[in-house]
């Protein structure tokens, strides 16, 4: 096995940093449905969800730039281009969501698959024994399963 600068395993490394750069392209896509939604929420609830989708997007810009220097710092290069975006992510493209309901909804599904990769990359991380990335993913996890729960209890459902 060969250790990288940092003491970790060099191919394990490079598995994570590729492993990142789908969480990267993911949450780009994420950011840019929120900075959609903030800008064309419509109704009733216009004032309180305008905030919100400016506070989560604001969010996941940072996590944008942390999970990109991650990527950095185990010695690869992030994503940077809206195609290499699309082409990796999965998170669904929210076009045109006026729509409070769609809104929120988008978020949920957008939040539960972030999720699933994060988790993927916290056993992975775990295993590699990469503290720095495993810390990074255990902190977001923990912030947007309490988004779930906050948005799920605006649309009147339960988080299971």
């Amino acid at each position: 096995m060969e250790l990288n600068i940092l003491g970790l395993d060099s191919k394990k490394t490079k598995d994570l940093a590729t492993d990142l750069n789908s969480l990267l392209a993911n949450f780009q896509t994420y950011y840019q449905n929120l900075r959609g939604i903030h800008w064309n929420i419509k109704g009733k609830q216009f004032f309180e969800l305008h905030v919100k989708f400016e506070e989560l997007y604001t969010d996941a810009n940072l996590k944008v730039d942390e999970i990109a220097e991650r990527v950095l710092t185990l010695g690869e290069t992030p994503l940077h281009t809206f195609s290499d975006y699309t082409n990796h992510a999965k998170v669904p493209v929210g076009k045109n969501v006026s729509d409070d309901v769609k809104a929120v909804q988008l978020i949920v599904d957008s939040l539960s698959i972030l999720l699933k990769i994060e988790r993927d990359i916290l056993d992975k991380s775990d295993k590699a024994g990469d503290e720095g990335t495993n810390s990074m993913m255990s902190d977001f996890i923990t912030e947007q399963e309490k988004t779930i729960w906050m948005m799920k209890a605006w649309l009147g459902q339960t988080t299971v």
